[in-house]
């Protein structure tokens, strides 16, 4: 599944989990870590100079492949890293 494909289907759960509406929720990098499945690190441009840092989990294919949002980290910047949290 695509970068984008993975934040876009996660925009409704960022709008529920932060209570914005987002006109802008573009991904502009990211990156993966092999669990027992998939852990996503996407960085997402929100509008203007605004950036979420959004971690996804995806399922192993056998369980389903579904994605989950467990993490969001709000108000960072372009140049902020993206690191775990």
């Amino acid at each position: 599944m695509q970068k984008s494909r993975r934040s876009d289907a996660m925009k409704h759960e960022v709008e529920v989990m932060t209570g914005k509406n987002y006109v802008v929720f573009t991904a502009k990098l990211y990156k993966t870590q092999v669990v027992a499945g998939t852990n996503y690190l996407i960085k997402v441009h929100v509008g203007e100079d605004g950036y979420d840092h959004l971690i996804v989990y995806q399922k192993l294919p056998c369980d389903g492949g579904t994605l989950q949002l467990t993490g969001i980290q709000e108000n960072k910047r372009l140049d902020d890293p993206l690191v775990p949290f």
